[in-house]
């Protein structure tokens, strides 16, 4: 026994086979060394004091899932930065037509009857193992000629204390064929502060980062090759809900951040019920994962849409190499 309370370090299998349940399932999470450190948390059904050991070791996965918070929805989506496939020779995009990258990779643009979610925000709870990580929050609306997407993260408890995480995103993105206008975003995670802006130009066939190291005042220009229309990290949140999602189809398409082109594949697994606290619903199940590039077969995820014509994304969920993160919908605010 260590420090107040029920505050103890497993140094032995005879100690831990003395913890209750869970204070097991949080040694098993983070081992434990010298230096340990008190921390509290009360979502605990104990509501004791535990020790966590090493809060780096505990902090080094968690930081790594923080700083990827606001691009964590758009992931369930299956945006992920990853190198695209070789690119087709093919003319500039034309209003209406299907852009590829590879030999089934495309975006399909909505049908002239498909009515986007305008006015509605989705407010998500984030967690990561057994803590609150957080909050989520994406909203659509019309801007005359463009739709603009908000994404907002906020780091929270625990995890605001280890890492803090602060980032805004906003896209634009032309409604009749879903290719993304461009995008910006502030960012703020632990003590660096950025700002991004993102453009891309379908004549000359190049997406332009411009992004500044808001701490060391330093600039930073990239230019890459894109295919005649792709989404974005923010607008592919909508882009997979305005699709079909028939049980046993797939979809492939091209994403870009502002580096290289993504190629990912989405597959529409099966129906279930679901529970979050925004209430139960029947859902549609898909999952999505990388083709290639560095972040080919390092994690797969998961996204829940309602069944019916809305497709609201209720429940996200991401397995990748540092850990889980799990979105769960607490409320639709319309404004």
């Amino acid at each position: 026994m260590k420090g107040r309370g029920f505050s103890r370090v497993v140094r032995s299998p005879q100690d831990f086979g003395a913890l209750a349940p869970e204070e097991k399932r949080l040694n098993s999470h983070f081992g434990s060394c010298p230096g340990y450190t008190d921390f509290p948390d009360a979502s605990l059904a104990r509501r004791a004091r535990y020790t966590l050991p090493c809060p780096a070791r505990f902090a080094a996965p968690l930081i790594r899932a923080l700083s990827q918070l606001a691009r964590a929805l758009p992931i369930f989506c299956a945006c992920l930065p990853i190198s695209c496939l070789s690119l087709f020779s093919t003319p500039a995009f034309a209003q209406g037509s299907i852009a590829t990258i590879g030999p089934s990779a495309q975006i399909v643009p909505p049908p002239g009857n498909y009515r986007f979610p305008d006015g509605q925000a989705y407010v998500y709870g984030v967690e990561w193992h057994l803590f609150n990580a957080g909050t989520a929050i994406v909203k659509l609306d019309s801007t005359g000629p463009d739709q603009k997407v908000t994404a907002i993260a906020d780091s929270a408890g625990v995890a605001n204390v280890l890492y803090a995480v602060h980032d805004r995103f906003e896209a634009h993105f032309d409604p009749k064929t879903f290719c993304s206008l461009g995008l910006t975003k502030h960012s703020e995670e632990g003590p660096h502060k950025r700002d991004t802006q993102v453009t891309f130009n379908y004549s000359k066939r190049k997406s332009l980062l411009h992004e500044k190291n808001l701490k060391a005042g330093e600039m930073k220009q990239v230019e890459n090759d894109i295919p005649p229309c792709v989404t974005d990290v923010v607008t592919g949140f909508y882009y997979l809900a305005s699709l079909p999602l028939q049980p046993g189809n797939s979809y492939t398409f091209p994403v870009n951040d502002g580096g290289k082109t993504a190629e990912v594949t989405a597959h529409v697994e099966g129906k279930e019920k679901v529970k979050v606290p925004a209430g139960t619903y029947q859902t549609i199940r898909v999952a999505a994962e990388a083709n290639s590039g560095t972040l080919k077969g390092r994690g797969r995820v998961w996204a829940w849409f309602t069944d019916d014509a809305n497709h609201t994304p209720v429940q996200m969920r991401a397995k990748l190499s540092w850990g889980t993160l799990l979105f769960r919908l607490q409320r639709i605010d319309r404004h």
